[in-house]
């Protein structure tokens, strides 16, 4: 395959990173608001209080705002694949299309059409009909984002395709190992849940505001008290959840742990295993493959990753030096692969498919080759050739570990929040408390945050390769010229912003405007019950 330029590779990068991560702002709201709606719908449904009702279409309209532009910022994504990742859709789209066409086809259309009829269907349908509708919204949100993760999850940890040397594709072999990979289902629950966090802060933190204010007093105090509970429940299985798939991305993606952890040495190479520290601060250097300032735990790293005291963690300097064999079987793989190619010699074949699984290391010896000839790398040059291509396999460490440790820390932040706003909402004691209401309206981004924290993770640690361990993402992007990808770059930047714009616009003008007075005649300021001292 010809290497693209250095230069397009790394602006189609960070384009597409940009429109992810700009996308990726509404969707866990999105995610999370359509269960609190259902819950909120269902409480409605099973008690008839009017006010509960009054708090899901409130709501309703906020998430359809977040719906609307994450739509919007999302549609063009799809396309990316085909403009600027040529290579890639080339290479996994009979794999990597499956999973986006049914997100398409049944989850994108369950939900819209579903969500249309949850706005405009309270007057035409049955109580529990359009709690029906609600919860099939929400079912629909969670099942466009479960095909999603089945798509990223075949990049992270590839199942369900074979190599076809006549067609140089991954191809679809098996529909159930690709649904049904560890990777792709542990990422699914992760982030639905993160959602869930998300969804259950945005609430609280608006009806917190409507506390400090004392406006719409008892909508707020029940708003605030279902969010919190959630969120409690949410952010305690984000955080467990998040182990066992830090747990799954060790057996399958060692380097990316490494990474995450700062861990350049084997954990065992400076004490008996077991007692490596867990690193709570560190400034990693790749160049000199160590870390600067390091403030760790000790006896916490080989437990919290191995799940066991006994054993040894390779570090980022091992893996880098164990992946030469698989570098070299990856030449002699697109060798024999050339040659079949050209001849169909059976034996050129039957070379190839000894080594097909180490192809995809191959192609990094490639970008590294005399003139990026594989055929030209001789006995005086092989040894520099690997050393650039096995430091190739480490991804940025820097970025994969504090990208990380930011994100955990603000989940650990959300369990403690949510604790202490559950516990004083159920003793009526909220508004003795306003530095905890003003935390909660401060931290309203903070879930969005920590999600964005978290797909940097996920995604920079899983570099060099665009599907791991089988197309590096150098070899991924489409040859564009430089001119065509910033100006591209520059036109989304200027249409995303714009996107943002409107929707912190019709948020704010919305969340101020807050909802219809549920008490007829009532005066905003009103005592209530959900304030009293507690008995």
């Amino acid at each position: 395959m010809p290497l693209i330029d250095p230069s397009v590779v790394d602006l189609s990068r960070l384009q597409f990173a940009l429109t992810a991560l700009y996308h990726f702002l509404f969707v866990p709201l999105t995610l999370g608001m359509t269960f609190l709606l259902a819950a909120m719908e269902t409480v409605y449904v099973i008690t008839g209080r009017q006010i509960y009702k009054e708090m899901t279409q409130f709501w309703g309209k906020l998430f359809a705002i977040n719906f609307a532009i994450g739509v919007a910022t999302g549609l063009t994504m799809e396309f990316e694949f085909g403009t600027n990742w040529s290579m890639y859709s080339h290479f996994v789209g009979d794999v990597f299309g499956t999973p986006l066409a049914i997100e398409g086809l049944m989850a994108f259309f369950m939900e819209s059409t579903f969500i249309g009829l949850m706005f405009f269907g309270w007057d035409r349908l049955s109580r529990p009909g359009h709690l029906a509708v609600t919860w099939l919204t929400a079912l629909g949100s969670n099942l466009s984002a479960l095909w999603i993760l089945i798509a990223n999850g075949f990049m992270q940890s590839p199942k369900g395709a074979s190599f076809n040397p006549d067609t140089m594709r991954l191809e679809f072999n098996s529909f159930l190992n690709l649904v049904f990979s560890e990777d792709a289902q542990a990422k699914f629950v992760h982030t639905s849940i993160a959602g869930f966090v998300t969804g259950a802060l945005f609430v609280m933190g608006i009806s917190a505001f409507y506390i400090l204010r004392k406006q719409h007093r008892e909508f707020a105090a029940r708003s605030f008290r279902m969010a919190a509970l959630f969120g409690v429940i949410s952010s305690l299985a984000v955080v467990t959840l998040g182990d066992a798939l830090g747990r799954l991305d060790y057996l399958v993606q060692p380097t990316k742990i490494a990474a995450v952890e700062g861990l350049w040495q084997d954990s065992d190479a400076n004490g008996p295993a077991g007692a490596a520290a867990w690193l709570l601060f560190a400034l990693p250097d790749q160049q000199a493959q160590a870390n600067h300032f390091e403030i760790g735990v000790p006896y916490v790293l080989d437990p919290l990753i191995a799940h066991s005291f006994n054993t040894s963690i390779p570090g980022l300097i091992t893996l880098e030096k164990q992946v030469g064999p698989r570098i070299q079987s990856g030449i002699q793989a697109l060798d024999a692969l050339k040659a079949y190619g050209q001849t169909h010699d059976p034996q050129a074949l039957a070379s190839f498919k000894a080594h097909e699984s180490d192809m995809g290391y191959g192609f990094l010896a490639q970008r590294y080759a005399p003139n990026q000839d594989l055929g030209q790398i001789t006995p005086a040059n092989q040894d520099a050739v690997l050393a650039q291509a096995e430091k190739d396999t480490l991804p940025n460490v820097f970025v994969t570990f504090w990208s990380f440790r930011l994100m955990m820390a603000l989940g650990f932040f959300f369990v403690g929040l949510f604790s202490f706003a559950a516990y004083y909402s159920l003793k009526n004691q909220l508004e003795r408390h306003p530095f905890l209401l003003k935390l909660c309206v401060w931290s309203i981004p903070l879930p969005i945050l920590a999600c964005e924290f978290g797909w940097i993770t996920a995604e920079a640690g899983r570099q060099p390769w665009s599907v791991f361990g089988w197309l590096p993402t150098f070899q991924a992007a489409s040859s564009h010229n430089l001119g065509y990808m910033i100006f591209s770059l520059i036109g989304f930047a200027v249409l995303y912003s714009a996107f943002i714009a409107a929707e912190l616009y019709l948020m704010f003008k919305y969340a101020r405007l807050g909802p219809q007075p549920h008490l007829t005649g009532a005066p905003e300021s009103s005592p209530s019950p959900m304030f009293a001292p507690a008995e």
